[in-house]
């Protein structure tokens, strides 16, 4: 019977069962061959074994859904939609690529972003490219039609543009021919005796508001409280030096001092009808009120907004800028924030009347100054603030952090309060750089994740430019970028980048 060939056994296993083992010669030693970088060529496939890393189909992906509204929650800044390449081009997104356009009233009208107002509020710390981005967006938007309108150039950081463009800037200063009237009228007053009862109405309504307002401010600055007496007295005084009262067919020009003036030598009429018992207890009561205006009339005010204006602004020039730089180098901080709510006032006063189309960007620089004054100066910009959706102008606020408008009172009080929803007087918020320390309040005040506070606080201290741009609900993270021309423009370190010159 023939063996099955699975049960023969070898040469070498029938020796071993008799405890010998066949000679064997050793194997030469294989020559070592070429060095190669890839000694063996694997196919695109892999290596069809198990462990090899091939497979026949791909492993199956986990798949979400949801909504838009719930992605940035597990994904923060992922690179989505940038705004439409509408308005200016300021640069580009770094998470997309693609450039990124500025167009506050654009998106006021798109009803798919979430911007109700179009204020821009710019927080910066110094040299971190604030007023260069500002001068970009003014330069940039000439283009489609806007004009700039700078209310207060604390220190000439804008006179270089302005003069670029034609238009020499108007100074106001100490010693200076300049003046500008706050209780100017604008163009409210023009036509005035043509106007029906309705429009009058409206208009004196404006007009009384803004400046019971400014008034209101500058008392305050000067720690002198503004109750409901005060208020009613104030009121009474503009209505009577304007001939509100007694129905005149064009209003009287008045200023501050002639309110002033006006409370110190009250007549019996106004005495009545505020409800005093005597020219005497007028007098006494009124006595911080008249103290508080005269202090300004004789410090602050004048010499620079105690008369008729002598400024005439050409709304058709693409600037117009008030200088404030020689009152700045005299150092009296309070002195340019009353100075910043005086020409915030007029501002607001000379385009309660623009036509349409006449679009503008309203610079308000340095805003901390006026805050710091107190709770009625915060008002007063807060006043300023809400009716730009009204006029159509584009409102820009400068800071240095977002707590500088809490400056103007304590915690919890008031005029902190104030301060804080002034914040959210603009849906739109561009963060420049700022120290770690300042990470906190981000959070607190503007409600940034860790992610966009380290964004603010390490990307954007990297290098000049570079912000996180808040515009309604969505997030961008922008690098801005100047032309050459714009520069040379934007500079504002030649007071420090200039050697000093040898001592005679």
């Amino acid at each position: 019977m023939r063996r099955r060939p699975d049960s023969a056994r070898s040469v070498d296993t029938l020796l071993a069962d008799f405890g010998t083992d066949l000679p064997r010669q050793p194997a030469p030693t294989p020559e070592p061959g070429p060095e190669r970088l890839f000694p063996r060529v694997v196919k695109p496939g892999g290596v069809r074994r198990a462990g090899h890393g091939w497979a026949p189909t791909m492993p199956p992906l986990a798949g979400y859904s949801m909504t838009s509204e719930q992605t940035p929650v597990l994904w923060p800044l992922i690179a989505g939609d940038d705004p439409p390449p509408t308005g200016a081009p300021m640069g580009f997104n770094t998470l997309s690529g693609g450039s990124f356009y500025c167009d506050p009233l654009g998106w006021v009208n798109d009803d798919t972003i979430q911007v109700t107002n179009p204020n821009v509020f710019v927080f910066g710390k110094p040299g971190r490219g604030k007023s260069a981005l500002v001068k970009a967006l003014m330069l940039r938007m000439i283009r489609f039609g806007y004009r700039s309108l700078v209310l207060g150039d604390v220190k000439d950081e804008y006179e270089d543009i302005s003069r670029a463009l034609g238009v020499t800037p108007y100074q106001i200063g100490p010693g200076m021919p300049g003046r500008i009237n706050p209780l100017d009228h604008g163009p409210l007053a023009q036509d005035w005796q043509t106007l029906d009862r309705a429009e009058t109405a409206r208009r004196g309504a404006v007009l009384f508001n803004r400046w019971h307002a400014l008034i209101r401010g500058l008392v305050g600055s000067q720690a002198v409280p503004f109750t409901p007496t005060e208020s009613r007295v104030v009121n009474r005084v503009l209505r009577d030096l304007t001939g509100w009262t007694t129905g005149q067919t064009v209003l009287s020009e008045i200023t501050i001092p002639t309110v002033w003036a006006a409370l110190n030598t009250p007549t019996e009429n106004l005495v009545s009808e505020c409800r005093y018992d005597s020219r005497r207890d007028f007098l006494d009561s009124t006595r911080g009120l008249r103290d508080a205006l005269g202090s300004l009339c004789e410090g602050e005010l004048e010499g620079l907004f105690d008369t008729k204006s002598t400024f005439e602004p050409n709304w058709r020039a693409p600037i117009q800028t008030l200088s404030l730089s020689a009152l700045h180098a005299s150092g009296n901080e309070a002195a340019v924030g009353i100075a910043l709510m005086c020409l915030n006032s007029w501002g607001q006063g000379m385009r309660e009347m623009a036509t349409p189309g006449d679009q503008r960007i309203v610079l308000r620089d340095e805003a901390w100054m006026q805050t710091r004054l107190g709770v009625e100066a915060v008002k007063t910009l807060d006043s300023n603030l809400r009716l730009s959706r009204n006029d159509g102008d584009i409102q820009v606020v400068t800071y240095h952090k977002p707590s500088d408008p809490l400056s103007a009172g304590d915690q919890g009080s008031q005029a902190a309060q104030i301060a804080k929803d002034l914040l959210h007087l603009a849906d739109i918020r561009i963060l420049m750089g700022q120290d770690h320390e300042v990470a906190a309040e981000l959070g607190h005040l503007l409600g940034l994740t860790p992610m966009h506070r380290d964004i603010v606080t390490g990307w954007a201290m990297q290098d000049k430019g570079r912000a996180l741009w808040m515009v309604g609900d969505r997030r961008y993270k922008v690098q801005t970028i100047l032309t050459p021309l714009e520069r040379r423009l934007t500079y504002t370190n030649d007071a420090i980048a200039t050697p000093a010159a040898d001592p005679p």
